[in-house]
């Protein structure tokens, strides 16, 4: 190219992106708006050509400090301050996440958040999973990890009716027997009291319409997901398998409630698990499997949309989130 041409086309070039020249052709449209809510609440993630997994966020939910065993109020605050974590008095924030899984043309959700059990700021699912474009009367199935409020609630509208009119809810029977059995004393745990009736009306549409079922340890009840023990935090709590080859998900309950402190030192356990001791065995066990299977995790109380990979580091383990990517 000569020189006066380049010239020419450089002189060009800077008429047309000048500030006057710009300012002239751009105009904004006067019906955009800032807007002032979050977007929403869901992540889309791939992991087979036949298997799609949507992360839904239901809310946040405050962890009370006091809640934790195994280390001080103090201590748990400074790695609270360390992890730039949001501390209130009502405790350190946390996520309730849900997940949907496609596969072919069956959506399978498991666990369901808290709807409007544990306030207002939570109950998020159904507005999340229409924004993702799926409606509830499209979901074929139900599982959920166990049958505490922020996982099972969602289940059910706040006029008692199912959620999801046209799926089967699954639990695992182990869970069922206790939260459904005859178990409400008054030796029992505040917390207890609470869950046992919560579990009870969450259940009771699904009974009526006789599309409730439970399953046995190491039972499959539905294609393509794997059932896997993680009782502990609850009698009969189950996490799920999907996926295929080198690239499966496991969806896992409450094997954590805190990254930042229980990755750090797996023996922390809080004051709602059931069985504290068996809960700090199956975190081990569960943190072991996904670790050393290099699987993606896809979890109800880490940061949204909960899912990414958990690998080693020191005594302890590290959270890797996944990167937000294009869906292949």
């Amino acid at each position: 190219m000569k020189l006066t041409t380049l010239v020419k086309s450089l002189a060009i070039a800077t008429a047309l992106f000048s500030p006057v020249t710009m300012a002239e052709t751009t105009t904004v449209s006067p019906h955009l708006e800032t807007q002032e809510n979050q977007v929403a609440g869901y992540f889309r993630l791939a992991l087979d050509p036949n298997t799609t997994i949507t992360a839904l966020y239901d809310g946040p939910v405050n962890l009370p400090t006091k809640w934790l065993r195994g280390i001080d109020a103090k201590e748990a605050n400074a790695i609270f301050e360390q992890f730039f974590m949001p501390l209130t008095a009502d405790g350190v924030q946390t996520s309730v996440n849900a997940y949907l899984v496609k596969q072919g043309e069956q959506f399978t959700l498991i666990d369901a958040g808290a709807a409007k059990c544990f306030g207002d700021d939570l109950g998020n699912i159904i507005k999340n999973l229409n924004a993702s474009g799926v409606k509830a009367e499209q979901i074929n199935n139900v599982f959920v990890t166990h049958l505490h409020p922020d996982h099972a609630c969602g289940v059910t509208t706040v006029e008692g009716e199912m959620a999801f009119p046209n799926a089967t809810l699954y639990a695992p029977q182990e869970d069922a027997e206790y939260w459904l059995g005859e178990k409400i004393t008054h030796s029992e745990s505040e917390h207890d009291q609470v869950y046992f009736k919560a579990a009870r009306a969450t259940v009771a549409p699904y009974q009526k319409a006789n599309r409730f079922n439970t399953f046995k340890k190491g039972e499959n009840p539905v294609a393509g997901i794997e059932t896997l023990d993680e009782f502990g935090h609850s009698p009969g709590m189950s996490g799920y398998l999907v996926g295929s080859g080198d690239k499966r998900l496991l969806v896992w309950g409450d094997i954590i409630h805190s990254h930042s402190i229980q990755l750090k030192n797996p023996n922390i356990s809080v004051e709602v698990d059931t069985d504290q001791e068996k809960a700090i065995a199956t975190r081990k066990r569960i943190l072991t499997l996904v670790e050393e299977g290099k699987l993606l995790v896809a979890a109800a109380h880490l940061p949204f949309p909960g899912i990414g990979h958990i690998i080693k580091e020191g005594e302890g383990y590290r959270w890797l989130p996944v990167e937000f990517l294009p869906l292949k």
